[in-house]
This record gives C-alpha cells, structure tokens and sequence, in this order.
C-alpha cells in the first residue's frame, strides 16, 4: 500500500475537505478530488494514492456525510490518483455497504496496459520529474482496473442531483469531467488546473492541444456557475467560469496557429522557439501561470504532432553512438582550457544557457580527464542556476536531478537504470 511519503509533494493538494454547496465538496488528496450526493449516495472522482492519504480522505469525508459511496469514478488514467481504490472498497464493506461501482472512460484499459509493459521506465521517469531517489517508486505506482467503463459519457442518480460523466479529452484521452446540471456546478478534472495547461511535458507522450481547446469550449458552453479544478481554487460566476475556460482556449488555438505558420515559414523546432512570442493578454493571466508547463512545451508538442522526429540536421539521420561522438568532438578541440574558459564567461556575464551549451562539448564526453571532470562541475553548477531562473515545476526538477546525477559521477541523459 502506498503512503504519504511515497507520493511526489507537488500532487498533494494538502488534507481536509472543503464544501462546495449542499452536498457537493472538494476533497484533497493527490490533486483535488470531487464528491457529489447524487441522491441517497455518494459519487467520488479519484480514491487518491493510498496509505495515509486516502485514509485521511475518507476520515475527513465522514466528517461531512454519512451517506454510502455508490461510485468511484476516475478522473483520468494517470498512476496514483487512484492507488487508492482498495481502501474505500473495505471502508464501504466494513460499513456493511454493498462495494462501491468503479468507473472510468474506456481508455484507461490501454493506458493501464501501456504502464504495466513499461513500468520500470515510468516509475524512472516520475522519481526524476518529481525528484525522488533512484528506486524510491519502484513497484509503489500500481493501479487498479476499473469495474466498468464507458464511451461518451454516463449518468448516475435523477432529478435535480443528477451527476453527468463527460468524456473531457485533454491531459489524457481517458479524462473526465462531471457536470451536476441542477446545480450547474463543474468539475473540470484535469483540463482545468490553475495553471497553463499541461501539454508537452518533456517525459510525457503527445497530447492533442486542440482537442484541449475543444474540451474546455464545451465546458464553457454548459455555462457553470462554479468550477471546480483538479488543482487550485475554484471558480466562481458564470462570467468568470467562462472567461477563465474560453480565454485558456483561446491561448492553446493561438499556439496552434502560431507554431503552424512558423512550421510553413521553414522554421525547424529550434527556430520556431526563438520566433514565439506568446502574448501577454492570453498567456499573463493568474490562471495561465507557468508554474508546471511552459508555452514551449506545447509549442513542441505541436511542432512534432506534425514532423518526425528529426531535428532537420543530416548528421543526426544515422547518428554514431553517442558517447563515441562525443569523445571524438572533445578531441578535436585543441585547448580544452580556452572552451571552458569561453564558457565561463558567458555564465559571468548572464548567458547561462549558452554557456551551457558550451560547455557541453565537453561535459558530455566520456571519461576523467581533468578538464572534462571540470566541465561536468560547471556544467552541474549552471544546471542549478538555470533551475532558478524558470517557473515550472517540471523544468526545475529537470535541471536538478541532471545536476545530481553529474555530481554524483553519473551521466546527466537521465538513463533508465
């Protein structure tokens, strides 16, 4: 069973239980899960990551409601926002309650499988993104199957409790939101964060920012009066609903179009980066902080939703074993001193990302040779630095465990090992 510690700080959104009107309530846990009295029941979005989590979950729901849980639904198939699943089955059977339904979109089946085949490089994957030590998830992001499953959409309760399943594809092709049409009350799931979307996290398969656009334009046009996110504070008034989920929109349509006409200008992926400029009536809003992502990121995913993966460099078509290339390049330069010293510079003088391009003709070659040790200290040492001078999560993690790696004599390809 996972527990508290096991979980990446970032996910958990803290403990307790907030109302979000009669019988409706925000339950934190990995994420913000949603709870609705659907009439005479309970409908639960996401059991948490298990442990003292989801424990802390039910107890403080209890505080709330003594109704039976009729469902568990996921909000989406991403590992442990519903590791928790097996404690509320045995809080409903110790209640002497009939076991709870557990629904997700049909989607979650492959996504489930696809994660069982790579289960190694995902547990890799999430220790380095959400810096946790080499091991410290391996075989802790377990799941669990869902007992029934549904396309489009699906209703559970009648009248004016009823609570409405919508397929929401966004962050996955398996998300969900719930739409409570008495009550015209929302959970967005993860389509809606208080943050820029979540579209091209490096580690992560592509996610179709479009269809994103379109998820969040049909939220919109349900006219919510509240809004309830998957992360940060709720929103509230149908003008303020919809300016948050029609302007998020908006923005995710302008890098579409942008990336696109920077794509039929001739620009490869680097190019397209340096031209962006995303503006600031779209994208400098509280809700479109780059707290977690970043536009670049979803600029590249779109880059590559329509090109393959070559970078346009004929060198890199049928590339030589990376460690041999870079042995020979730190070869060929004559003064090893000169490079880092050029390096340096760039670093004095603020140019951090420079210099560590730079330095890496050298921090990237195998072997112990002083100057290359050197390099990979400086190199470690920019990491950092570059760590600090970016707003997302996921970036500064990136920065961080690459620096780790190099100071603890490892490569910084952040290898599966």
């Amino acid at each position: 069973m996972q527990d508290f510690e096991d979980r990446p700080a970032a996910l958990v959104t803290g403990a307790g239980i907030e109302p979000v009107e009669d019988g409706v309530w925000l339950l934190h846990g990995q994420g913000q899960s949603f709870v609705a009295d659907v009439g005479g029941g309970l409908l639960v979005v996401d059991s948490g990551p298990g442990g003292r989590v989801t424990a802390g979950m039910i107890e403080a729901l209890r505080t709330q409601t003594s109704l039976p849980v009729l469902a568990l639904c996921y909000s989406h198939g991403h590992m442990g926002y519903n590791a928790g699943v097996r404690q509320w089955l045995d809080h409903a059977a110790a209640r002497g309650e009939p076991a709870p339904r557990v629904l997700a979109h049909v989607n979650v089946l492959a996504r489930q499988a696809r994660y069982r085949e790579t289960a190694r490089m995902q547990e890799r994957m999430a220790e380095i993104q959400f810096r946790r030590p080499a091991g410290a998830l391996a075989g802790k992001l377990n799941h669990t199957a869902p007992t029934e499953t549904f396309a489009d959409g699906l209703t559970l309760g009648h009248g004016e409790r009823r609570a409405e399943l919508l397929w929401a594809p966004s962050e996955t092709d398996d998300a969900i939101a719930v739409w409570l049409p008495g009550r015209r009350v929302l959970y967005g799931g993860p389509a809606v964060i208080d943050s820029i979307p979540n579209v091209g996290t490096p580690f992560r398969t592509l996610r179709d920012t479009v269809r994103w656009a379109e998820t969040l334009e049909r939220m919109a046009a349900l006219q919510p009066r509240i809004v309830v996110r998957e992360f940060g504070p709720m929103l509230h008034g149908e003008a303020e609903c919809e300016r948050v989920l029609g302007q998020t929109a908006r923005a995710l349509r302008w890098l579409r179009a942008e990336v696109v006409r920077l794509m039929n200008a001739g620009c490869n992926e680097r190019q397209m980066l340096a031209a962006l400029k995303p503006p600031a009536e779209l994208f400098e809003q509280p809700w479109m902080r780059p707290t977690y992502g970043d536009p670049s990121y979803i600029a590249r995913d779109i880059y590559r939703s329509e090109n393959g993966w070559w970078d346009r460099n004929a060198t890199t078509l049928h590339p030589a074993a990376p460690q041999d290339a870079a042995a020979e390049i730190a070869a060929a330069v004559a003064d090893h001193g000169a490079l880092i010293r050029h390096a340096q510079a760039l670093a004095e003088r603020g140019e951090t990302q420079l210099a560590l391009h730079v330095i890496d003709v050298l921090a990237l070659a195998p072997g112990n040779a002083p100057a290359l040790a050197e390099a990979r200290r400086f190199k470690a040492a920019w990491l950092r630095q570059r760590a600090g001078q970016v707003r997302s999560y996921v970036s500064r993690s990136l920065y961080g465990a690459a620096a780790d790696m190099l100071e603890h004599g490892a490569d910084d390809t952040f290898g599966i090992h």
